[in-house]
């Protein structure tokens, strides 16, 4: 095989290889290929995206750990902690949509127990494209099986998610995994740095196969004609030996058997043995022949670069190994001693008795390439004036709006998901905000950010509404923001428009994140989300945990009782045509007059209204506007509104919040929005039957009809 041929084998670009002659001194030989080709892989070394990450605002006084281990902790106070990151499995789910949307669940809960953390929650973030696309049906089908089939086995429910649908992901789906992990009182944090002279490095879980080989250099190139040839890089995985390898891993991890531990995630063994012995100054010998095989016809390439599914890498003092074997053979698990740990800081690669290689894991990972992809100058957007749609007939569009796979019902999707088990849930998918109970007897919050469509009108004040948004829906139930993840869905890096896209949408995430004091702590960057050179509507998925005093009397988010008094509360001028414009070809406004500098004390003053239990429900006014979010709240709750207000049905505001009050805490919900300095307006009242504004007049019952019917719609074929 000539040179070139390797280069294309191996995903790596010409300058890069100049690179690793310069390290070595030589050219690579042997496996050294594959170690390079998987950890300088954009899946695994962000190199296009490293030198902007460094800016985030990703500390408070809250946080434990931030980048660089598995997933971010933050301190709850009274002894509790929680971990919590997404991530993204677009590729493999494109390819293989059920494999792939079940072992990016499987790979996000790892990330989650392998701090010490017990999975708690999962939630879900997917982009398809339109229904009629070709495979789409098989693509959704096939995700949320995935994503159901896995989470539902391995015991974790699912409290939150958001599904979208646009033409810009007919060829490339994002399917983007969050979870969170509680800690308890004198639970153990434990990281992945490698220590020890001496020390065993010990492999545990399941046995490694031939599934996800070069998966991580698979994930950061575009699609082409030839996607469906990528079918043997996606990941196959088995809930069941996930619970085992949960159990069994916290259980010597309680036991302070564990010196450090690391997923075998993304290149597979490759990543994990040198990002450990990296991060921990020190070297390891690494025996890939004692690797315990499904298929023993496997090379060391293959073994090297597996990304075979329920696996671990542990290190462990000599003495505890029989410990540690004993648990894992409980739970009918492998355990075996691969390697140890060295002085010399050199990864030593050997297979039956021969030195494969021997190769600085600094040299390997802290000299991954890291570019200054450039990008054009940009601006965020501009006060242009009230914005406004030209629609005729209300009703009838708003009845449209209910009918279409936009605007209508996602039951079907979280149907199939359990949001249950584990007897901790409060609130689950059919609220806007997740809540599983604590221990403590506190609430914890989880919500998904990022709306699309306002991506498409400016990435800068997408990124910003990709953070506040979410914020705004924990703060409308009585939580506290406390901090973030995310997951950055974009096309090709080495497009200029991309690049500005990606820039200007992380400074808007961060200056709201600045802001509101919640820092991003944890996250994934996806690149190469395009097919036949067209890429995705830029992304930033996000995930935001909050916390509330108590479980007691957080607001519903439906119309359920005659006479109560409707609010609405507004932050700032600031309007899009949003959704509804693009439904209905209207030209693009978005008028932005928004001052984050005084968003925060807008969050804390309604943060302290919705937790003074005078309120009844609350839902912030988001996709589709005014008359969707009341038409919704009519859905959920079987009773209509008679609304007086001088505002557009359907342009979105950035940002609102509908309120209801009983009659007789008018007064004091009120003096409570005065006292926070609030602004806010009476907007109608609940009444039976029908949603009244102006000539806008629906039936309540209509209002359901086309919700619920518009899944039959646009999958006639489903169940």
């Amino acid at each position: 095989m000539n040179l070139q041929d390797k280069l294309n084998l191996y995903r790596i670009q010409p300058n890069e290889y100049d690179r690793i002659c310069e390290l070595l001194g030589r050219a690579p030989e042997g496996v050294e290929w594959a170690v390079f080709s998987a950890l300088w892989s954009e899946h695994c070394s962000y190199k296009s995206s490293k030198v902007h990450l460094k800016k985030l605002f990703s500390q408070s006084e809250r946080v434990l750990q931030s980048f660089g281990e598995n997933a971010g902790i933050i301190d709850l106070g009274r002894g509790e902690k929680v971990a919590f990151k997404m991530e993204s499995h677009n590729h493999p789910s494109f390819i293989e949509p059920y494999q792939g949307a079940a072992t990016g669940v499987g790979g996000i809960l790892r990330d989650i127990f392998t701090m010490g953390a017990r999975p708690m929650a999962l939630a879900n973030y997917l982009c398809f494209g339109e229904p009629k696309a070709e495979r789409m049906t098989e693509l959704v089908r096939g995700v949320v099986g995935g994503i159901g089939g896995y989470g539902n086995c391995v015991g974790v429910p699912t409290l939150t998610g958001q599904t979208n649908f646009h033409e810009s992901y007919n060829g490339n789906i994002l399917v983007n995994a969050m979870a969170v992990g509680l800690f308890q009182e004198g639970d153990p944090i434990c990281l992945s740095q490698a220590t020890g002279v001496g020390n065993w490095v010990v492999y545990v879980g399941a046995k490694t196969g031939r599934d996800g080989v070069h998966g991580a250099s698979m994930a950061s190139e575009s699609f082409d004609e030839d996607s469906e040839s990528k079918r043997p890089t996606v990941q196959i995985g088995d809930p069941f030996y996930e619970k085992l390898l949960i159990e069994s891993c916290l259980e010597v991890m309680k036991e302070g058997l564990v010196e450090a531990i690391q997923d075998m995630g993304a290149a597979g063994l490759t990543s994990s043995s040198f990002e450990m012995a990296d991060k921990g100054n020190v070297g390891l010998t690494l025996n890939l022949d004692s690797v315990p095989l499904r298929d023993p016809t496997m090379t060391p390439e293959d073994i090297l670069l597996s990304e075979s599914q329920e696996r671990m890498l542990l290190i462990c003092k000599p003495e505890k190994f029989a410990d540690i074997r004993a648990i894992f053979e409980k739970w009918g698990l492998d355990a075996c001693a691969i390697g140890e740990v060295i002085a010399d800081p050199v990864i030593r690669l050997m297979w039956r008795g021969e030195t494969l290689s021997e190769m600085s894991p600094k040299m390997v990972v802290d000299n991954a390439p890291m570019y200054e992809r450039p990008y054009n100058s940009w601006q965020p957007p501009q006060k242009t004036g009230k914005v406004s749609l030209s629609i005729s007939n209300a009703s009838e569009v708003l009845l449209n709006i209910l009918n279409s796979v936009s605007g209508g019902s996602k039951e079907w999707v979280y149907r199939q998901y359990d949001q249950r088990v584990q007897s901790s849930t409060a609130r689950d998918c059919s609220s806007p905000v997740g809540v599983s109970a604590l221990p403590s007897g506190r609430a914890l919050g989880m919500v998904l950010g990022c709306r699309p469509h306002l991506m498409r009108q400016s990435p800068y004040a997408g990124g910003v509404d990709s953070i506040v948004y979410p914020a705004l829906e924990l703060a409308s139930k009585g939580f506290e923001p406390l901090a973030v993840t995310d997951c950055l869905n974009f096309g090709n890096p080495e497009k200029p428009e991309v690049m500005t896209e990606f820039v200007s949408s992380l400074a808007g995430m961060n200056e709201a994140c600045a802001a509101i004091q919640t820092p991003i702590i944890s996250g994934n960057v996806s690149f190469y989300n395009e097919t036949l050179h067209k890429g995705v509507t830029p992304t930033p998925s996000t995930g935001l945990v909050g916390l509330r005093e108590n479980l007691d009397n957080i607001p519903d988010s439906d119309l359920s009782c005659d006479g109560d008094i409707i609010f609405l509360l507004t932050f700032s001028p600031s309007q899009s045509t949003g959704l509804a414009g693009e439904m209905f070809s209207q030209k693009a406004q978005l008028n932005y007059d928004f001052d984050l500098s005084g968003f925060k004390s807008f969050l804390d003053g309604l943060r302290k209204v919705t937790s003074a239990n005078c309120v009844r429900s609350t839902r912030v006014v988001g996709n589709f506007g005014l008359a969707y979010t009341l038409a919704r709240m009519a859905i959920a709750g079987n009773r209509g509104a008679k609304i007086e207000c001088d505002q557009d049905y359907f342009a979105e505001p950035l940002y609102q919040v509908v309120l209801t009050v009983s009659a007789s805490q008018k007064d004091q919900a009120e003096q409570a929005m005065n006292s926070n300095s609030l602004r806010w307006q009476k907007i109608g009242f609940v009444i039976e039957e029908q949603l009244q504004w102006n000539d806008l007049k629906v039936d309540v019952a209509a209002l359901k009809e086309n919700y619920e019917g518009s899944w039959r719609k646009a999958f006639p074929r489903f169940p």
